[in-house]
């Protein structure tokens, strides 16, 4: 065997025997601490405080561009069936514009959307296989009055 090899192997078996952290190394650890940990301290904090606000941002901006939604109107779409509130709202601001050439069309669905956010604020409490089903017949009638909104938009 070559020395390189020999002593690699040696070195090998003194890592396996020792561990890592030993009291020695431990105490020797807190007290490079205790010296360095108020003067790194006031500068890092800061840092660590603007890094996670930055993190934040970027994570709200994310969510709110998944949800499609402005930013500003997150805080209104929370909790397991926020995309589907996202959508009601959605559809309900595009009824709108079709309130003054059908208004009895209007009055109808919004009346429809009102009883989906119940269905999908009721769901939040509901065990996981309920909750999901009542999002998926949520979302199935969702569809239906997207493409109906679609159909009267003149998009096919």
């Amino acid at each position: 065997m070559t020395r390189k090899k020999r002593a690699a192997s040696e070195a090998a078996e003194h890592a396996v025997d020792e561990p890592r952290i030993t009291p020695a190394k431990a105490k020797n650890y807190l007290k490079v601490a205790k010296v360095l940990g108020p003067a790194v301290i006031p500068v890092l904090a800061p840092l660590a405080v603007q890094a996670a606000g930055v993190v934040r941002d970027r994570y709200d901006r994310y969510r709110a561009h998944q949800l499609g939604v402005p930013v500003e109107r997150l805080a209104e779409f929370t909790g397991r069936g926020a995309a589907l509130h996202a959508r009601i709202a959605g559809i309900g601001e595009s009824l709108t514009v079709l309130r003054d050439s059908d208004a009895g069309l209007v009055d109808q669905r919004t009346s429809t959307l009102r009883q989906l956010a119940a269905a999908v604020r009721a769901a939040e409490r509901m065990p996981t296989a309920r909750r999901k089903a009542a999002h998926r017949a949520v979302a199935a009638q969702l569809d239906e009055l997207e493409s109906e909104l679609l159909h009267r938009f003149g998009v096919q």
